[in-house]
């Protein structure tokens, strides 16, 4: 699951980005709206965390050309402008949430997995396999009832793996999704990853199969 945050304040970018990673999230960061409008344009995000006074084009512009081109991905305006005009401003514009700083980190969080619960409401919150279900909006894993533990990034490799079950998920794909475009991705880090997911679910009789020159497949279950 992938999310976009626009903030050009250096210090708060890296807290955001670190509480959504640390939730399992892919996450790209740009700081200035003309960048998130061509990021907005190429690439399909989840959810964006957007301020409104940013360098080169304002917020506001950047979530009416969203809409304007009739992409309804969640927004949630994350300011310093706190007025009854700003937030109808916002809201007017497209926004789907709107925050005002300061805040809490435990607020963001809930507000960022309404909206994606939200926005994932059409089509269902869970993805299964078999007897293995996971909670997509509170990111959780389940064998039954019962919890499986896994990191952040395990999380997200299991979420495409269910995703697209019956279909091979190649090395790009894997790091388009678990992955921000900033970040530095090693060599053979899907295959570390790959391996530690693979170790976790074999217990519940699922296999991750290699398709060799192609990249990975889950079967679709029996």
């Amino acid at each position: 699951m992938r999310i976009l945050v626009v903030e050009d304040d250096s210090v708060l970018a890296a807290a955001l980005t670190r509480a959504l990673h640390q939730s399992a999230y892919a996450v790209d960061l740009v700081g200035d709206g003309d960048t998130a409008n061509e990021a907005l344009a190429t690439t399909s995000y989840d959810l964006v965390v957007l301020d409104i006074a940013l360098p080169k084009l304002d917020g506001l512009s950047v979530l009416r050309r969203l809409r304007d081109r009739r992409v309804q991905t969640p927004v949630l305006i994350l300011t310093a402008r706190d007025t009854l005009e700003d937030r109808v401003g916002g809201l007017d514009s497209g926004a789907d949430d709107y925050m005002t700083k300061p805040f809490d980190l435990p607020e963001f969080e809930a507000r960022v997995r309404a909206l994606i619960r939200r926005g994932h409401s059409a089509t269902g919150t869970s993805l299964v396999h078999g007897r293995l279900r996971l909670d997509v909006a509170a990111r959780r894993l389940f064998h039954d009832d019962e919890p499986i533990e896994m990191s952040a990034r395990e999380l997200a490799l299991t979420e495409l793996f269910l995703a697209r079950q019956g279909r091979v998920v190649s090395k790009e794909q894997m790091i388009d999704h678990l992955f921000g475009f900033g970040d530095d991705v090693g060599s053979n880090a899907i295959e570390v990853y790959v391996h530690r997911v693979r170790r976790k679910l074999e217990p519940f009789g699922v296999e991750i199969r290699t398709v060799r020159g192609m990249g990975y497949l889950l079967d679709r279950a029996k």
